[in-house]
């Protein structure tokens, strides 16, 4: 019966979210909580928030049995699953506590850890009951059986896009709320499609090769991981809803370790700016340590969906952004290939030299604006090879980037002024 019990949020990631003293319990909401008549005949709902342990959290009966008239199989929990979480429990503790590339600990080659969280977090995304519902969208399939198979094949069809993302860790050690979990954990934000549009009705979830797309995913209460497009990062003045450059899905990508950002610390009204999208997201449960925690929407100065990214809330210091990104390899016995930063070979019509001119410019002012908004200090902070990793900029580096955003914005696109659009 264990095979048959299927929690599509692992005990193992639920329980890093539990209390740590006292019993190690969440506080469980059900958004949508069932109604039924009592003896008397009248239409009462059920208790919403109930108080339980991973056990008996986000599972669901049979989820992943497949079955053939009398004969079932629970293979797919038994070995599929057992080997994917086994391997992601290590991915997500290994860069739960990353810092910086040069402080890499020796249990876990970073490469092995880059590619068990990527793979986890794409099959992770597609688990769940609402990440079931988006495969079924996307490849037309309603039949249980071959749903759960093209869930295999295709485990693999975020990992480019999201290798060729900026990383992001940040971090809430410092705040009173910390990060909740959720029934699709694997969480994406578009300051454009809202939750209740028709897109989102269809597709349940923004598409991730989509500009302005954001991935999240909390790794502990106190840290995040937020991936962003590239193309989001160097023009955020542009269509959210545009494809980015080279959207194919399955194919080789390259990632650079010293590209990671890591440092920020996020506020108390960003944790629960990040919750309240989380929330929005889940398709039905929530959980917490603490109860309050459950309703971020309370501690937010709006939960307008598109007001929520007034201030850049998930998108990384464009101060340690650059343009270029090129990739050069090497093989033993002579030959070579390379990628463009966007994941374009040589023999592809658009490498290198058709970066959008546009976003030559906006980098340079986005850098600007973020600087005119939060300051010399660094939002985040990434590894260049040979440097000291600076927390605040000089006086005369500051001003330098001040004096981007006037100089370089193109003029029929918008800054933002203390948040709003102008």
């Amino acid at each position: 019966m264990k095979y048959k019990e299927n929690h599509y949020v692992p005990c193992w990631y639920q329980e890093r979210f539990l209390p740590t003293v006292g019993e190690r319990k969440f506080r469980y909401l059900d958004l949508r909580p069932e109604q039924f008549r009592d003896s008397q005949g009248v239409f009462r709902t059920k208790t919403a928030l109930r108080r339980w342990g991973a056990d008996f959290c986000f599972k669901e009966t049979d989820l992943y049995t497949v079955k053939y008239g009398h004969y079932e199989s629970t293979d797919i929990e038994k070995f599929f699953f057992g080997k994917v979480d086994d391997e992601g429990r290590q991915a997500v503790d290994f860069f739960s506590r990353y810092e910086t590339f040069h402080d890499l600990r020796e249990d876990m080659s970073p490469e092995r850890a880059f590619r068990s969280l990527l793979t986890y977090m794409s099959i992770q995304k597609f688990r769940t009951p609402k990440g079931l519902r988006y495969l079924s969208a996307l490849i037309d399939e309603s039949d249980k059986n071959a749903l759960l198979l093209q869930m295999q094949r295709l485990q693999n069809m975020h990992c480019a896009i999201w290798t060729e993302s900026v990383w992001a860790i940040a971090g809430a050690d410092h705040t009173d709320t910390k990060f909740i979990v959720t029934d699709h954990p694997v969480t994406v934000y578009n300051r454009e499609i809202f939750p209740g549009s028709n897109y989102a009705k269809q597709y349940t979830d923004p598409d991730i090769r989509m500009n302005g797309t954001h991935t999240f995913f909390p790794l502990s209460p106190q840290r995040i991981l937020i991936l962003t497009n590239l193309s989001w990062a160097r023009n955020p003045y542009s269509d959210g809803k545009k494809v980015r450059p080279n959207p194919t899905l399955f194919r080789p990508a390259m990632f650079n370790f010293t590209d990671i950002q890591t440092g920020r610390q996020l506020n108390e009204i960003e944790v629960n700016q990040v919750n309240y999208i989380m929330k929005r997201r889940a398709n039905r449960y929530v959980a917490a340590a603490q109860e309050e925690w459950l309703y971020p929407e309370r501690k937010i100065p709006s939960d307008h969906w598109r007001k929520l990214d007034d201030r850049y809330l998930l998108m990384p210091d464009p101060r340690c952004l650059y343009l270029g990104g090129e990739i050069f390899i090497g093989y033993k016995g002579g030959g070579s290939t390379a990628f463009d930063e966007y994941g374009r070979r040589p023999w592809q019509r658009d490498y290198r030299s058709k970066v959008d001119v546009t976003e030559s410019r906006t980098l340079y002012a986005f850098q600007g604006e973020y600087a005119r908004l939060f300051g010399p200090k660094r939002r985040g902070m990434s590894d260049k090879l040979g440097e000291k990793r600076e927390n605040y900029d000089s006086p005369n580096y500051h001003q330098y980037h001040l004096d981007l955003e006037k100089k370089h914005l193109p003029a029929h696109l918008r800054s933002r002024r203390d948040g709003r659009a102008i």
